[in-house]
């Protein structure tokens, strides 16, 4: 588990009679000005346990990618009172549990936060279906949440649903997925861009495309995508879709085995030493570099 740098238990930073108030947030919408109230269950159940990926996260907090071990038990007790009255805290409800270990319950809360209406809960849920986490493996069911997600503007339901094929495989409705991951590329989604990218670049669910393929790498290379960087920097050593660059190629790779991607570090290898040694049956023994 990811652990937080400087995360501690906020519980003391609240008096018992503060969680009794409510706050209130002022929203202004173009039309009118709107005031909505949120309990003190909810900012904390948010300051705990919110998703960053969560298009229903309120833009003013932040998120964690995962709960810390020390927070979750508050986040559980404050999240379940929250879901009384907030489909968002039912689904941070289902990721307390699941940081909990407790897959059952999170599963559970998630189906509930599925049936309100949760797109990050239909992926959540999607994902435990797909790796068969705490459930019997259901790829079908786990393409239906992805595609619920995906079709309702979820980047992350569109990123999953077009790796579920798994291992660069097709898609099983390759045209459906390209339209789903322009939607999600349309949105930034640095994921959305390289599958789309890596659909034109090979003809998938379209025409072939190395222009548009180029473009949508850089878009995600941009935003540190390791894949992508890669991928940029083969379709710039070979001149695909645009100007050949092999200064820019080495950049690219560089970039991207700093992050870990080892076909990068080999393609960086392979550039700046070209001479390969041999053995007798023709596999590389290693690489010379003068």
């Amino acid at each position: 588990m990811t652990r937080r740098s400087g995360s501690v238990s906020i519980a003391n930073n609240f008096s018992i009679g503060l969680l009794a108030l409510t706050i209130t947030a002022l929203h202004f919408s173009s039309a009118q000005n709107v005031v909505y109230a949120q309990s003190a269950d909810l900012i904390l159940c948010d300051r705990l346990a919110a998703d960053p990926a969560d298009p229903e996260k309120p833009a003013e907090v932040k998120g964690t990618p995962a709960i810390a071990a020390s927070d979750v038990a508050i986040a559980i007790k404050f999240c379940k009172i929250a879901s009384a009255t907030s489909r968002r805290a039912f689904y941070q409800l289902g990721r307390a549990y699941a940081a909990n270990q407790q897959l059952p319950e999170a599963m559970s809360t998630y189906r509930k936060a599925v049936d309100k209406g949760s797109t990050a809960a239909m992926v959540e849920l999607g994902v435990l279906f797909a790796t068969g986490s705490g459930v019997a493996k259901d790829p079908a069911q786990a393409r239906k949440l992805f595609e619920r997600a995906a079709e309702a503007g979820n980047a992350r339901g569109v990123t999953n649903l077009a790796a579920l094929s798994g291992g660069g495989g097709t898609p099983v409705n390759p045209v459906k997925t390209r339209a789903l991951l322009s939607t999600g590329a349309e949105a930034n989604s640095a994921e959305a861009q390289f599958q789309l990218g890596l659909m034109a670049a090979n003809g998938t669910g379209g025409p072939q495309d190395d222009v548009a393929a180029r473009a949508l790498f850089e878009k995600a290379a941009a935003q540190n995508h390791a894949g992508a960087l890669e991928w940029m920097g083969a379709f710039v050593l070979l001149g695909r879709g645009g100007p050949k660059d092999e200064s820019a190629a080495k950049s690219y790779y560089a970039r991207s085995a700093a992050l870990g991607n080892e076909d990068a570090k080999t393609a960086l290898k392979r550039i700046e030493c070209p001479y390969v040694m041999k053995d007798k049956r023709g596999t590389v023994m290693t690489n010379l570099c003068f």
